[in-house]
């Protein structure tokens, strides 16, 4: 019988230790953090009259660490009530007790050696079948259990987290040597179902696939930024939603990892790689060396390439200038490409706009990309066996909106290559060979079917058997649909509205398409669900409309929106078939009118829900105060529930998890 993961042994209680714990916590997971004694008591446990030998003292940076992860923003944890299953322990004590757990994960320092001693240690205690891992972020895998045993060797394995854990989608997974591959498959399972993570499969190399590539494009920004003359405003106004990343683009980002961190990152490709072309991208830059040195590190010391100060209007961010290393005001940056890029819709079509315009800030996100394009099709079956884990791994752990393989594909990968082979850039033999074999694409679509590149050849992409993908299904299944909706049939009798208007706010098109989706699943379909692939589920009904009609007096019109609103809520509440909701992210305001009709809500555990609507000055009108008490726990003393929800819509509170929307009155249940 296959050992199921019960009970985890989290060894290491800093920052990511507790925040593995706490996420283990959130899918229902006991687990044990251990930690070091410590060798000193604080003031305070001397007041108490305890010694080093006192097991308060000898647990008190696990316990620290528990209590740490209640006040942490953004919250490890879906709810506080879940720091119960997290019990404090330390590693002379209660290194013994991993004997009853199914898995132990190692979250110490990034020392090779320390790792090592660890090990050995570990490997005392240890019985076999019990799953051991590295959380490193860099430190080959091989190397630290090197002089361990082949049995320990085989059940040891890399699970590399991304901070935070809760709201980081990657996991990498790093096999060993002699890692057996049903620990391989367990932990990529395990992975997937039970913490919700996007796992990608990635080789023993230094800093794996994620902070390889990612590290690398930040490199080359900062030398690119010398080349071009650009300031660091300049910088991010290129490198963020321009490019298809985030907000944070590069310099926010540097700041918010920790230039420290960053720089040990780097050093650690550096020392390791042979290359004297890639060694040069990752030498030292004296620039991170100098703010290292001064502690300006980023956000956690308070200033970093950019600062945050106080000022008679309240605060002020201000950006380093590189060259006398004093922090000026921002300044507002503009340029025909970035605003030919604002102006595009999507990522693909934004990255176009700006690399079509010549001006310095397009020439500057050219050079830039074309070397990470390049770098990450030299890494392919050095760093990653397919071009699959380094898209996912940079879209999932970097937030990348495209990986670097797909916007090759959508920039056009024939008229990229040309371009850089006229600037005399070398491209990797599998490129040129794929191209001369006919090819102008590194993915494409054949049916229902996904197919990317892979040694010389196509090859099916995985997709998970739990997975409904709507963006295929629409394709030829879509039953009808108008600008704001689509209703789509997903087989097995069972339809789904996606709502896809912008921010999919609600508005007439969608209230009709609810109503006519009602209508044909009455009449056709077995049930309906409510669901869609947007970044938000829905930020609610779109009070543009409303607000035009108020300021125009049409007062009549506003109150035959509302009876609109409410009529299309009551038919999907009483659809004579099954109604399952299924938000994600913000679900606020009239989105959360839409889901509390329905037969039952089930919503991934990342689902903020609140009605919001007193924030802007309104009530909610489309039935959510009355629906918010029909899914009260009618067994609890009703007045006081009732007066907590009213506190709850009155302060226009949003819940911090799915589990959290329960502490709100609105029972979910919950998926990854």
């Amino acid at each position: 019988m296959e050992r199921v993961i019960r009970k985890v042994a989290v060894i290491g209680s800093g920052v990511m230790g507790a925040s593995i714990a706490a996420h283990l916590a959130n899918v229902g997971i006991s687990s044990l953090l251990l930690d070091v004694c410590p060798k000193e008591l604080t003031e305070q446990e001397r007041q108490k009259g305890w010694s080093l030998e006192d097991k308060e003292v000898r647990n008190r940076l696990a316990k620290q660490a528990i209590e740490r992860l209640k006040k942490t923003k953004p919250a490890p944890l879906y709810t506080n009530d879940f720091v119960n299953r997290i019990r404090p322990g330390n590693i002379d004590d209660d290194l013994e007790k991993v004997k009853e757990v199914d898995w132990v994960i190692e979250v110490i320092v990034e020392n090779v050696q320390v790792k090592q001693q660890f090990f050995e240690r570990l490997e005392q205690a240890w019985q076999e079948g019990t799953i051991v891992s590295s959380n490193t972020s860099g430190v080959s895998i091989n190397e630290m259990i090197k002089e361990r045993s082949i049995s320990f060797q085989s059940h040891f394995i890399g699970t590399h987290f991304f901070n935070p854990p809760r709201y980081m989608k990657l996991l990498e997974i790093i096999p060993g040597e002699h890692t057996k591959q049903e620990i391989v498959k367990k932990m990529v399972q395990f992975g997937e179902n039970q913490l919700g993570k996007g796992v990608v499969i990635a080789k023993d190399t230094p800093n794996f696939i994620a902070n390889r590539i990612g590290t690398y494009g930040l490199l080359v920004t900062l030398q690119e930024m010398n080349e071009y003359e650009l300031s660091i405003e300049e910088v991010d106004a290129v490198t963020g939603p321009a490019m298809g990343r985030p907000k944070s683009a590069t310099f926010r980002t540097l700041d918010l990892v920790g230039i420290d961190t960053f720089t040990q990152v780097a050093n650690n490709v550096y020392e390791k790689v042979e290359d004297e072309a890639e060694k040069s991208v990752f030498a030292p830059s004296k620039l991170l060396l100098k703010l290292v040195e001064k502690g300006w590190i980023g956000e956690k010391a308070g200033k970093g390439f950019y600062e945050k100060v106080r000022t008679g209007s309240g605060k002020e961010i201000r950006a380093l200038n590189v060259h006398t290393l004093t922090y000026e005001k921002r300044k507002q940056v503009d340029g025909a490409s970035l605003e030919a890029a604002k102006l595009a819709k999507g990522a693909g079509q934004r990255l176009r706009a700006l690399l079509a315009a010549n001006d310095q800030y397009s020439a500057f996100a050219w050079t830039v990309l074309k070397k990470v394009l390049l770098y990450s099709a030299e890494k392919i079956g050095e760093i990653a066996d397919s071009i699959v884990e380094i898209d996912q791994a940079m879209k999932w752990g970097f937030n990348w909106q495209l990986g670097p393989f797909e916007t090759w594909d959508v920039l056009g990968v024939e008229k990229t290559v040309a371009r850089m082979k006229r600037e005399g850039e070398v491209i990797p033999n599998w490129v040129n060979e794929w191209l001369a074999a006919g090819h102008t694409s590194f993915y494409k679509e054949e049916g229902q079917h996904g197919y990317f590149v892979k040694d010389g050849g196509w090859q099916k992409r995985k997709v998970h058997d739990k997975k409904i993908s709507l963006h295929p299904l629409k394709k030829k299944h879509t039953i009808t649909s108008n600008q704001g909706a689509s209703l789509i049939d997903l087989h097995d009798g069972v339809a789904c509205l996606e709502f896809h208007s912008p921010n999919n706010a609600i508005g007439a098109d969608i209230l009709q398409m609810i109503e006519k989706s009602v209508e044909l699943v009455e009449r056709d379909y077995i049930g309906l669900v409510l669901a869609n692939e947007g970044r938000h589920f829905c930020v609610g009904a779109n009070l543009m409309m409303l607000l035009m009609e108020a300021q125009d007096e049409e007062w009549d019109e506003v109150e035959h929106i509302i009876h609109i609103f409410q009529q299309t809520m009551q038919k999907l509440k009483h659809c004579v078939k099954p109604v399952v909701a299924a938000p994600h992210q913000m679900t606020l305001g009239g989105g959360v009118e839409v889901c509390l009709p329905a037969d039952q809500i089930v919503a991934h555990a990342e689902t903020y829900l609140g009605l919001v609507e007193v924030g802007v000055g309104l009530i909610p009108a489309g039935g959510g105060c009355k629906e918010y008490i029909r899914r009260m726990n009618t067994e609890i003393d009703v007045q006081p529930a009732l007066n907590e929800l009213f506190q709850t819509i009155g302060m226009a509170k949003v819940s911090t998890s799915a589990d959290d929307a329960k502490r709100l009155g609105i029972y979910v249940k919950m998926i990854e």
